[in-house]
């Protein structure tokens, strides 16, 4: 029997393209393995917010007394935290069988990576006895593995521009691949509140039941509390998300037009919301770790993103100096990234990744350094996260901030042995 890493390291090698769009393989397999859900489902997808939102489904539907599924991808540290049942990241052993399972029934479908683990999840999520399951989008919609399974209640998050060479290069076509998660009759909650004309236009010819923010549901909140109202409920006197940062009421508006939409089936209470809401932890999003000095973990990885990165910045207050540790991947727009959360970071870091889609730190350094216009900025190049990061401590004052964002590899690479405390050796006596 193999393990899950070695089922891992064999999947890597079995298709000759990480990303090869399409169903058909993965339908095949499915069928296979007659792989169904005897629950509610619900499909998130967008270019920012995914991960976010299905936490706050999952926070509240926990709190409902509901055993809960969520698949999501990718993993910050181990593989298993992309399979979450009843709370608990799987097992190690129980994703092994689930591998195997696909095996069996494989026979001679290449599949990638994405879709053989897709595949492993969706059956061992399926085998689980959930109430509800809650999947989220690896890539685009119309042709993400994920779309294989029907589902009750589509949730489109955000429609921006990242994965241009695949999905499209403006945000109507991007909108049509996120789209494709939709079905006919069935709930869509749009919690963009620009949303795109094709996502409109195919929920209109699909007979998908719409909701729109700012029409079907809308939010409002002061400095202390915030309120929500859709249609056939309302929430008042909340406190803010656990989640931290400008957009998210954002997916929680969304989070709670779904709960709403679905109500006659997995009806929830507002106490149950208000824990939810509350109680909600996801790593790596806007993460704030106390320390001397501060450190702020972020998975922001693309212009939009990134852009969310330096609003919550920016309201953070003043430090004195701002270190930014960064890793990225060499098909993002990095330009725009760098331009609009240069102005607040006064040292960078800049890392390799370990894999070979990821920008070099000397080339995120050149394109840093071509947009660059402060003469008091200063940066320098490592080999992994890690090393960045304690350069980054060796350099830090104990009023600074360190920042950590760009690819899950950035923050996964500094929380691979645990949240780091960071006591700058200022301290030290």
């Amino acid at each position: 029997m193999k393990t899950l890493q070695e089922w891992l390291d064999w999947c890597e090698q079995l298709h000759p393209v990480a990303i090869d769009m399409g169903l058909d393989r993965v339908k095949t397999v499915a069928n296979r393995m007659a792989l169904r859900f005897d629950c509610p489902v619900i499909t998130v997808a967008g270019t920012n917010g995914k991960g976010s939102t299905c936490a706050m489904l999952e926070a509240v539907l926990l709190q409902a007394g509901y055993r809960t599924g969520v698949y999501t991808s990718p993993h910050l540290v181990h593989f298993e935290e992309r399979c979450r049942l009843h709370g608990d990241s799987a097992s190690a052993e129980s994703l092994a069988q689930a591998f195997a399972a696909v095996e069996a029934v494989r026979g001679d479908v290449s599949l990638t990576y994405f879709e053989f683990s897709t595949l492993a999840i969706l059956h061992l999520m399926a085998q689980s006895a959930l109430d509800v399951a809650i999947l989220e989008v690896g890539l685009g919609g119309r042709l993400d593995a994920v779309n294989i399974i029907d589902t009750d209640c589509a949730v489109i998050t955000s429609v921006d521009l990242d994965h241009m060479a695949i999905l499209g290069h403006d945000r109507e076509t991007i909108g049509h691949e996120k789209a494709g998660i939709m079905r006919a009759g069935r709930p869509v909650i749009v919690s963009d509140p620009v949303p795109t004309q094709s996502v409109i236009a195919h929920a209109a010819k699909l007979g998908a039941d719409l909701w729109l923010l700012g029409k079907d549901f809308n939010f409002s909140g002061d400095s202390l509390q915030w309120a929500w109202a859709g249609r056939g409920r309302r929430y008042s006197g909340m406190a803010y998300p656990a989640l931290r940062g400008a957009n998210q009421l954002l997916n929680a508006s969304g989070v709670l037009a779904a709960l709403d939409a679905l109500r006659a089936r997995i009806p929830v209470t507002a106490q149950a919301v208000r824990n939810g809401l509350a109680m909600v932890e996801l790593p790596g999003r806007f993460q704030i770790v106390p320390g001397q000095p501060v450190l702020v973990l972020d998975v922001a990885h693309n212009p939009h993103s990134v852009a969310a990165l330096a609003v919550n910045l920016d309201a953070m207050g003043f430090y004195p100096t701002t270190h930014a540790v960064l890793g990225a991947m060499a098909d993002k727009d990095l330009l725009p990234m760098l331009q609009r959360v240069n102005p607040m970071i006064d040292r960078w870091y800049f890392t390799d990744l370990p894999l070979p889609r990821a920008a070099k730190a000397q080339d995120l350094q050149v394109v840093w350094q071509s947009q660059n216009t402060r003469a008091d900025a200063a940066s320098s190049v490592h080999t992994d996260p890690m090393q960045a990061l304690q350069a980054a401590m060796g350099a830090a004052d104990p009023a600074d901030r360190i920042v950590v964002f760009g690819s899950f590899y950035t923050v996964g690479g500094v929380l691979k042995d645990g949240i780091p405390r960071l006591q700058a050796k200022h301290l030290s006596p």
